[in-house]
């Protein structure tokens, strides 16, 4: 073998090993694969990886006169291995098509077909019918070389087969991806039964398999994608309906004691409080973001009822002249209510709050300030897992951000920052 030859093969299965290792690490540490995934791709990937390395060998062994009966043991390997690749798209597929190994008809037939092949390469050990190394290390293929390759030739066509058939049970990322690993790789085998290219084989079937990863990896995280979005929004219903119990109990039971005192402002109570019921659930109902003087009326809402109960201990300032921009729903009445539940003290001075907004060069922006005790303690999660609600549905709506700093001589400031691109 001449030189450029062996630099060519020593490079071709470097690159391999290489490639290889990647899909190995790969598969083993993105989190877009689901479980099953990842065990088929490493498992896939690590096979293919034992072969490339018996491939390596058989380069180093290859017209060594010396190295006969070690060539002899890596090409049965190398045999045993280049199949590997062939029946483990059988598995894949039928996991798809949601069909057990046990009742499937395709697994019992390619399983007989693998039984056949490992045959035929255990009696080429004790024949030259198929192929056989001489004493000096030259390898010569049999007049029944086809025979034996013709078992990985007929799994290959059952499983296009079966994937043309089961084309609507699969996705269209996953019906590309087998046919783009399974026809070329068909092609290939039939080529090598002709043509003495095992290196190149491996190679193709490495590089099949590598395609048929990123298609299906694809594919699942764009489904990851869909997953964490549909998790976002659940977790979202659920934490930015800030209608607590207690809160919805007290309101009704102001309602209740005004109704004798002052029917007047019972009656704009009940309006008002109805208002901010309505609010919310509106904004539950929404997934994309709302003009931020909505937000602003079902604050001023929500205040009113709370401004029925304190009465003279709570103050709220509004300097809102920049209202022309989108913000996630629920984005300002629960920094609000957060401020009255966590800043009020029943032994303590008025809690003061101020909501500003303004326009900037890069956006707008919203500050919400308090001079109350704040919701820093470690003990009490609840803001914390509201706000970071809120910071979250921020990023993912509008790539916005939230800060919050204590305020100098006591209390809280929050401010929120949304790019001019997205009002």
């Amino acid at each position: 073998m001449t030189d450029w030859i062996y630099i060519f093969d020593y490079s071709l299965s470097g690159a391999l090993l290489v490639m290889m290792l990647f899909g190995i690490t790969f598969s083993a540490f993105m989190p877009a694969l689901d479980r099953w995934n990842k065990r088929y791709f490493i498992t896939l990937f690590s096979l293919l990886f034992v072969c490339t390395v018996t491939c390596f060998l058989a380069v180093i062994f290859w017209e060594n006169p010396t190295m006969a009966e070690a060539a002899k043991i890596v090409y049965l390997f190398e045999g045993l291995l280049i199949s590997t690749p062939v029946f483990m798209p059988t598995f894949f597929l039928l996991h798809c098509c949601g069909e057990s190994l046990k009742n499937s008809l395709l697994f019992r037939t390619v399983a007989l077909l693998m039984g056949i092949y490992v045959l035929i390469l255990i009696i080429a050990q004790f024949t030259t019918a198929f192929y056989y190394v001489t004493p000096d290390n030259k390898f010569f293929r049999g007049s029944l070389w086809w025979l034996w390759l013709v078992q990985l030739v007929l799994i290959m066509i059952l499983n296009i087969a079966r994937v043309i058939r089961n084309q609507k049970k699969l996705s269209k990322k996953y019906f590309i991806a087998l046919l783009v690993y399974l026809l070329p790789m068909t092609a290939v085998i039939i080529i090598h039964m002709f043509i003495p290219v095992e290196t190149y084989v491996i190679f193709g079937m490495a590089l099949l398999a590598m395609m048929m990863f990123i298609l299906i990896l694809s594919d699942n995280m764009e489904q990851y994608t869909r997953q964490q979005q549909e998790i976002f929004h659940q977790r979202a219903d659920i934490m930015v309906l800030q209608m607590r119990p207690h809160f919805i109990y007290n309101t009704m039971m102001g309602i209740y004691y005004l109704c004798k005192q002052d029917a007047d402002k019972a009656q704009q109570v009940t309006l008002d409080f109805t208002t901010y019921l309505r609010r919310n659930f509106t904004a539950i109902a929404s997934e994309n973001t709302v003009p931020f003087k909505d937000e602003l009326e079902h604050t001023h809402a929500y205040l009113a009822v709370e401004q029925a109960q304190f009465e003279d201990r709570l103050f709220v300032s509004f300097d809102t002249p920049h209202t022309m921009f989108q913000v996630p729903p629920l984005t300002l009445q629960p920094l609000v209510e957060n401020a009255v539940k966590h800043g009020m003290n029943p032994d303590g001075n008025p809690l003061n709050i101020s909501v500003k907004t303004r326009q900037t060069k890069k956006g707008s922006e919203i500050i919400v300030e308090d001079d109350g005790s704040g919701f820093n303690s470690a003990g009490d999660q609840e803001p914390h897992i509201a706000l970071n609600n809120i910071r979250q549905r921020l990023e993912m709506m509008c790539k916005g951000k939230m800060v919050i700093s204590p305020r100098e001589g006591g209390g809280t400031v929050v401010k929120i920052t949304i790019p001019a691109s997205d009002r």
